[in-house]
């Protein structure tokens, strides 16, 4: 019995190895198997926060992009507002210039008071000049809508046709906007 017995149990020592060689195989393939999944299951996830990642940075940089605008319109809209407030005040300061002019023009015998009411206006020019208050030149111009108020068409005029030839009231601008018209009249 000592042969059936070696017998033996080099035969289930073959089973054995035969049984095993195939489930180290199976075990290679398994874990190959499993490392290409979780490789997969990397590369979904990678892909998946980059497009997260480019999706933030699209908000961001709308984002951006809205507040400089709006930085920039609110801007524009304080200098709008200022202008429009200097506007306001030089409009409403411009008849007293106009009181001034014609006071001047008038006869008055006392020097003194002429020589104060002369330093007043040459203190409200000198201010409105540097408001870059400047007067519209109207005499002898050609006639701008834009500028001119047209009151009256004159014939027999030494100026050219459609060209101011008289100044009743004088125009003024403040930088690049308008703040009174020179009314006037055009030579037909």
């Amino acid at each position: 019995m000592d042969k059936n017995d070696d017998l033996r149990e080099v035969s289930e020592e073959l089973e054995e190895e035969i049984t095993e060689a195939p489930e180290d195989e199976n075990t290679e393939e398994l874990e190959e198997a499993d490392a290409v999944s979780e490789y997969n299951d990397t590369a979904t996830q990678f892909s998946e926060l980059e497009d997260a990642l480019a999706e933030a940075n699209d908000k961001y940089l709308r984002l951006f992009a809205e507040y400089d605008n709006y930085r920039k319109r609110t801007a524009k809209e304080k200098t709008e507002t200022y202008q429009n407030a200097s506007v306001k005040c030089v409009e409403k300061l411009l008849p007293v210039l106009d009181s001034f002019e014609r006071s001047l023009e008038a006869e008055c015998t006392d020097e003194n008071f002429k020589n104060g009411m002369s330093m007043i206006y040459n203190q409200l020019t000198g201010f409105l000049t540097q408001m870059n208050v400047t007067e519209i030149e109207a005499l002898g111009a050609e006639f701008d809508p834009n500028k001119h108020n047209a009151i009256q068409q004159l014939d027999g005029t030494d100026y050219a046709s459609n060209h101011v030839c008289s100044v009743f009231q004088k125009g003024y601008m403040l930088g690049d906007k308008l703040v009174r018209p020179a009314m006037v009249a055009v030579a037909v």
